[in-house]
């Protein structure tokens, strides 16, 4: 068994492949500004008037970048970035001839963010340092 990984400086965990989860992370980030901005993105449909693919992304980056980001204070600048992509991304959509402007994709999107951010206060918010004490075996 290697050495135990050591919490770093600035209270971001003691993830071992934390550079790896990080190069993840941002192909995820360019992943949804590829979706969000190309012509022929996905329709994963709608829960009541909620519109699943804008959740389940916002979803999935917060609580991605929250497992990296133990500090609260990180995890909700990270969130309000997130936010602030997902309502940038909604103006360039705008600007589009094929896309369509919806604030209630940008409500979709920050409800994402307050889930993902809640997600990782549960036993969710642990997947990775799982997963890495499972390879670790």
């Amino acid at each position: 068994m290697g050495p135990s990984p050591q919490p770093s400086p600035k209270g971001e965990g003691a993830l071992r492949y934390r550079a790896l989860y990080l190069s993840i992370g941002f192909g995820l980030v360019g992943l949804v500004i590829y979706l969000s901005l190309g012509s022929d993105a996905p329709d994963l449909g709608r829960v009541e008037d909620v519109k699943s693919g804008h959740f389940i992304a916002y979803f999935v980056l917060m609580l991605w970048f929250a497992q990296i980001f133990q500090s609260w204070k990180l995890r909700l600048a990270i969130g309000v970035a997130l936010t602030l992509m997902g309502i940038g991304l909604e103006y360039a959509q705008g600007m589009t001839t094929y896309r369509t402007f919806a604030y209630t994709d940008m409500r979709d999107n920050a409800l994402g963010v307050v889930l993902g951010l809640a997600a990782a206060m549960t036993p969710l918010g642990a997947a990775l340092v799982k997963v890495e004490a499972r390879i670790g075996r």
